[in-house]
């Protein structure tokens, strides 16, 4: 049971919304900013022309197609446990996530412990998805190498009791910008949700920013939230 096709549209009233076009000739984005909210969102579409290029992409919009008719709904969130996506997962919450819907939480390890052996077993195509009930659990913890902070774990039983809503853990091993965008492309995502850093423009430059990367790669729309504390 998946998610329904995407939407290109964005509901997040009482909020006011502006649609501008991105600037970038190579390829055609529409950006929707967030306005009056106590953090900085864009929403980034991404052209249907590119969302058939690959077949990994094909195979995600087959998913998405085929699951519409069942009224279910994936809504992805990349989390690391850090303010960023803390604020993200209330953004989600307050202004995408309805009852009913399926919220996945999205974790890469960049830098994971091969040792492991579950490391080695799910390297390639990540964790089987983990209960919420059994996200903070210490053998998932010992399993995967997870360590989900007291706070995250706290807003996500609280969201998931208020807003009805199923969640569920998928681990990642590798590289956070290429994990994310295969993790859409695989799955019947209809959205994702990320926080930003706020990354200074020399570290951006030099490190990049996986919400940059996902924003321009990723087959489906992406909600990129900044923290209120970034937020000028």
């Amino acid at each position: 049971m998946w998610a329904p096709s995407i939407t290109h549209t964005c509901h997040v009233a009482p909020h006011r919304v502006k649609q501008i076009s991105s600037g970038r000739q190579e390829k055609a984005t529409t950006v929707v900013v967030v306005l009056n909210c106590s953090c900085v969102s864009q929403l980034f579409l991404p052209n249907s022309g590119d969302l058939h290029h690959h077949p990994r992409a094909e195979r995600g919009e087959e998913k998405r197609s085929a699951m519409a008719a069942d009224g279910e709904r994936w809504v992805g969130l990349a989390v690391d446990f850090s303010e960023g996506s803390r604020a993200a997962l209330q953004w989600a919450a307050d202004n995408l996530l309805r009852s009913g819907d399926n919220l996945l939480l999205l974790h890469v390890l960049k830098d994971p412990d091969y040792e492991q052996g579950e490391t080695l077993l799910w390297e390639a195509s990540g964790s089987p998805l983990i209960p919420l009930s059994e996200f903070s659990h210490p053998s998932t913890a010992k399993k995967y190498g997870v360590k989900p902070d007291a706070e995250t774990l706290d807003m996500l039983n609280t969201i998931a009791k208020q807003k009805e809503v199923s969640v569920v853990s998928k681990v990642l091993f590798g590289d956070p910008r290429e994990k994310l965008c295969q993790a859409i492309h695989d799955m019947p995502i209809s959205s994702l949700v990320i926080g930003s850093r706020g990354l200074g423009k020399l570290k951006r430059v030099l490190l990049g920013s996986v919400s940059d990367y996902v924003v321009n790669n990723a087959a489906c729309p992406v909600t990129v939230v900044k923290p209120a504390s970034n937020h000028a």
